[in-house]
């Protein structure tokens, strides 16, 4: 606990006049002249937005470690507090994201005060932005990628990724598992073949640094001719039509992360950036209100950044929950 000790005096001007300190949050007096400092509640956004504990959980932890009592409500609103002042943060996440090299999306259903909702991961190995939307189309990937996103896009085979105008590349696993339901109802070699392809653009993505550059590029045209003699075959067998038509469709995708060794065959990394919610929204179901979902979009996202970065969520918000907060850059 601290102790801020602030002066009133009055002008001939103005009137009543008051001092503020750096470490103070609000100027609410009296009664109301206790709060919650900056690192507790960054302590609290972390714990609710990062380990996905719920608010009464959140406010538990505060009264029997930290002897600090708070309402769930009162700590609700407060984070919302909290999340007003870091939305320049966030926003500058998102023009971020915007710059990455790489980034990988997923989604995952959602609740707004009811069903039909849509929780968004947009992810790169440096940052996290989450977005929840009523929709699940192209549209939300536009407004939050831009139209002159230059990196690549790696997502699974969702509709509303097809039309895009980025280079993209399909998820590995997602192609893999289709080729393994398959070969469960109706063995073929037509289907070994193409997992084997699949498998050998994964070696050779893996042993990139083992490969002189010719050789490397002599391996990748091997690929490629391999992938168009099999998927150009008018009549494979039945049972693997399907899956010919799924990979044949986003054949122009089918190599795009041989092209930069930082990109990555599966999807896995959105999935795994997805975890957490899902987890978390089995405890609260989503958010009740636009305010709340608000919230959780920006400390969520901030918490996983910092998590990523290695820096220390607590003290990242501190300078911003200030009564003129300074966002560091």
């Amino acid at each position: 606990m601290t102790r801020l000790t602030t002066y009133v005096g009055t002008c001939r001007c103005c009137g009543e006049v008051r001092s503020t300190h750096p470490l103070q949050i609000g100027t609410a007096c009296g009664a109301a002249g206790t709060h919650l400092g900056p690192r507790a509640l960054g302590l609290a956004a972390w714990l609710n937005k990062r380990l996905g504990l719920t608010v009464r959980s959140t406010c538990r932890v505060l009264k029997d470690l930290c002897g600090l009592k708070i309402t769930p409500s009162g700590l609700t609103q407060a984070l919302d507090r909290v999340a007003d002042k870091s939305r320049p943060a966030f926003d500058r996440l998102v023009a971020e994201l915007r710059r990455q090299p790489g980034v990988w999306v997923d989604e995952t259903s959602w609740w707004v005060g009811g069903p039909k909702w849509w929780l968004w991961v947009f992810t790169s190995p440096d940052l996290t932005v989450y977005h929840i939307d009523s929709s699940r189309g192209r549209d939300v990937v536009l407004d939050m990628l831009g139209a002159d996103f230059k990196g690549v896009l790696t997502s699974d085979c969702l509709a509303s990724y097809e039309k895009l105008p980025y280079k993209m590349h399909k998820c590995y696993a997602h192609h893999l598992k289709a080729i393994s339901q398959a070969y469960e109802k109706e063995p073929s070699d037509y289907l070994l073949q193409l997992r084997g392809l699949l498998h050998a653009a994964m070696l050779l993505q893996a042993y990139r640094d083992d490969l002189s550059p010719p050789e490397w590029a002599e391996k990748r045209r091997h690929l490629e001719d391999r992938a168009d003699e099999l998927l150009l075959r008018s009549t494979p067998p039945t049972g693997a039509a399907k899956v010919a038509a799924r990979i044949r469709k986003r054949r122009r995708w089918l190599f795009t992360f041989l092209d930069d060794p930082s990109l990555e065959a599966t999807n896995n990394r959105a999935e795994r950036a997805l975890r957490p919610a899902v987890i978390a929204r089995k405890l609260s179901c989503g958010n009740k209100t636009l305010r709340g979902k608000h919230t959780w979009e920006i400390l969520t996202s901030l918490a996983a950044t910092c998590h990523q970065r290695g820096q220390d969520f607590l003290e990242s918000l501190r300078p911003q929950l200030g009564l003129v907060p300074n966002p560091v850059r």
